[in-house]
């Protein structure tokens, strides 16, 4: 069976609800390939804040992006993305991108944790806008990546139905260690 690009997916996604001007997160910047796709659809007068706690992280999507006007990069943990954004963007940021697992190229022995994933997931559902967008890149393939997936799955399946829908794809087959992404949309509360 040929793989589908969950990436590509994710993308698709938030390209059909991110527009210029809008304001962006990229959660876990890895080498700020996503950074800079969502900073293309906001620019010029948009904004995009990345995080990172790998400095690697960090200098790479410097690297990648040429200075980027509107691009803000933050050393330090997705867990404290409400703490970092600005309180007059709260409940305004229209898409939010987690990519998680380890750093591509960089040390496989530092990822994602779960308890501070689930924090930044909490976090990020009071930060995203009405009808705002998240999508959540998890591997379950490897260590520590199964547990955190399981209660990404679990943690979706406990929001309230009444502000957020979400839906699971997979880039094979539903297995148990297929990579997936959960695309979270938050809706109008009735």
């Amino acid at each position: 069976m040929q793989r589908i690009s969950l990436i590509n997916i994710a993308h698709q996604h938030i390209s059909e609800i991110l527009i210029q001007g809008d304001i962006a997160i990229d959660a876990t910047l890895g080498n700020g390939h996503d950074a800079l796709f969502l900073m293309n659809l906001v620019a010029p007068t948009g904004q995009v804040f990345g995080f990172d706690i790998q400095q690697a992280a960090i200098a790479s999507t410097q690297a990648n992006s040429d200075e980027a006007t509107g691009l803000t990069l933050i050393h330090a943990s997705h867990a404290l993305m409400a703490e970092n954004i600005p309180e007059q963007h709260h409940g305004k940021i229209k898409a939010i991108m987690f990519n998680l697992g380890y750093l591509p190229g960089g040390d496989k022995s530092i990822i994602t944790q779960t308890d501070s994933t689930l924090i930044a997931l909490n976090a990020a559902t009071a930060l995203l806008a009405v009808d705002g967008i998240m999508t959540i890149m998890a591997y379950p393939g490897h260590v520590g990546g199964d547990l955190e997936t399981e209660q990404i799955e679990r943690w979706c399946e406990q929001l309230d139905k009444s502000l957020f829908s979400y839906q699971i794809h997979y880039s094979t087959v539903n297995s148990s260690t297929a990579p997936r992404l959960f695309v979270l949309r938050k809706k109008h509360s009735s």
